[in-house]
C-alpha cells in the first residue's frame, strides 16, 4: 500500500489529463465535464448545466453524476499514480436528495492505493448547499508491463 499525501505533487496536470480523455477515452466529453484541479489522490471537477443532463422534474439524472464521479475518482487515482490504465471495480451510489438544476462539483478523495485504489466523491450543487450524492469505488491498477 502507498501511503497518500495531498502534500505530493500530482502526477499529471489538469491540461495533461484533458489531453489523455481527449486520445483514450472521448465518451467523457459527452458529459461536458470540466477539470477544476488535480492533487495527489485529489481532484474537483464540474458537471455543468445543460439540459440534456436533466430528467423528468428538471433534475440531474443519476447516470449523469456517476459519469460525473466516475470520472472524478480517476482523475484524483491518476494524479496520484500517473497510471492512465486504472479501471473502475466497483462504483456504489447514494443519492441523498434530488440534484437540483446548475453545475454539481465532484470532490473526490482517494482513501488507499495499492493494486486496488479505494475513494469516495461527495457531489455538491455548485451553487452551493447539502450534497446530493455521496460515491464509494474501487479501483483496478494493472501493473505496467
Amino acid at each position: 500500500m502507498t501511503p497518500i499525501s495531498p502534500d505530493q505533487p500530482a502526477k499529471i496536470s489538469v491540461a495533461d489529463f484533458n489531453q489523455l480523455l481527449q486520445e483514450q477515452h472521448p465518451f467523457a466529453a459527452i458529459l461536458d465535464i470540466e477539470v477544476m484541479s488535480i492533487g495527489c489522490g485529489i481532484a474537483t471537477l464540474h458537471l455543468p448545466e445543460r439540459g440534456s443532463h436533466q430528467r423528468l422534474g428538471g433534475i440531474i439524472a443519476g447516470p449523469m453524476l456517476m459519469g460525473l464521479a466516475d470520472l472524478a475518482l480517476y482523475a484524483a487515482i491518476v494524479g496520484a499514480t500517473g497510471n492512465p490504465q486504472a479501471v473502475t471495480a466497483s462504483l456504489s451510489i447514494n443519492f441523498l436528495r434530488g440534484a437540483p438544476p446548475g453545475g454539481i462539483l465532484a470532490h473526490a478523495h482517494i482513501r488507499k492505493i495499492g493494486r486496488l485504489a479505494s475513494g469516495d466523491v461527495l457531489l455538491v450543487p455548485i451553487a452551493g448547499g447539502d450534497a446530493v450524492a455521496q460515491v464509494i469505488s474501487t479501483w483496478s491498477l494493472p501493473r505496467s508491463p
